[in-house]
């Protein structure tokens, strides 16, 4: 026997809220240093408390196009909401496992490393170089190379920013530099910074672009982009509607350009037949001086000048004059 459902039940059914209505869209943007507030993707949330603290992964090439860095995985976290606009803090960065095992092979040598460093304003950060070389090597060999790397990473991390070390990070500054550093020991096959965490944030950089500098330059790129977009319509459509006027087909300019001569001798010889009769005319110059050309079409034009023998290129215009000469 089915439950009976009590009123206050139905009555708390029928006021129950989708939630899904009540959410809305927040724009995800990188960091104002180094990356003047780039949006970055979109997340949904009913207010900015459940946006804050969130995690929005994306890889390298998504984020600024290049395609050889499509294994590296960028992470950034929420920590302030404007508005509809979801500012975040970079967080660190990390290359994909299956693309790490593509390049330790079994008469290579590995060096890898975890070093942390503490940037010139404040942020605690934790690099793992990897150094692949050529061919196995002694432990002695790797220690050192080890040891090389770590002393040009602490070295570097301690004259620069945290915008510069994200910004050498992603673009292999950082990378190629450890690979001169340690080249002189031994030949090196790839070298690379598999990861990146921050483990403490710094001082917030307050140069840069400011969020409403942001938003003036996006709505001009815009109506730019619009303004480009209906002058390409607006030009293919007067193109599509020229078409059948100003370009004749290549059949039609092939036979403009064929000289009379060369015409096959069956069209000649119904033409001289009825010429022959003063009573019979052909029928396109019966029709020409009383039709109206201005009312016809461009394809119709074509066919009275082709039965007379003379060009068809050409506008509408050029057409009627070439008929009523």
């Amino acid at each position: 026997m089915a439950k009976k459902i009590s009123v206050k039940a139905r009555a708390a059914a029928r006021k129950q809220r989708d939630k899904w209505k009540n959410k809305i869209w927040y724009t995800i943007r990188a960091p104002r240093t180094p990356w003047d507030f780039k949006k970055i993707g979109e997340t949904l949330g009913e207010s900015d408390e459940h946006i804050l603290g969130r995690v929005y992964e994306m890889t390298q090439q998504e984020f600024n196009g290049d395609f050889t860095k499509m294994h590296v995985i960028l992470r950034f976290r929420v920590h302030e909401c404007v508005g509809q606009d979801a500012l975040t803090t970079f967080i660190g960065h990390h290359h994909q496992t299956d693309h790490i095992r593509r390049q330790i092979r079994r008469y290579r040598g590995k060096v890898d490393d975890v070093v942390d460093v503490v940037s010139t304003d404040g942020y605690l950060v934790r690099l793992k170089p990897l150094i692949i070389t050529q061919k196995r090597v002694q432990t002695s060999v790797k220690q050192a190379m080890r040891a090389k790397a770590r002393d040009m990473i602490i070295s570097f991390a301690s004259k620069s920013t945290y915008a510069k070390i994200q910004t050498q990070i992603l673009d292999g500054t950082l990378e190629e530099e450890i690979r001169k550093a340690v080249k002189p020991i031994y030949p090196v096959k790839s070298v690379a910074i598999r990861k990146s965490q921050l483990l403490q944030a710094g001082v917030v950089a307050g140069n840069g672009k400011t969020l409403d500098e942001i938003h003036s330059e996006e709505a001009r790129s815009e109506a730019e982009i619009k303004a480009k977009k209906a002058a390409a319509l607006a030009t293919a459509m007067e193109g599509e509607e020229e078409e059948d006027v100003s370009t004749p087909s290549i059949i039609d300019a092939a036979e403009a350009m064929e000289p009379a001569s060369e015409k096959a001798p069956a069209e000649k010889a119904p033409a001289e037949k009825h010429l022959s009769s003063p009573a019979e005319k052909a029928p396109a110059e019966e029709a020409a001086p009383s039709a109206d050309y201005d009312s016809m079409k461009v394809a119709e034009l074509k066919e009275l000048l082709k039965a007379a023998g003379k060009p068809v290129s050409g506008k509408k215009a050029d057409l009627i004059a070439r008929l009523n000469e």
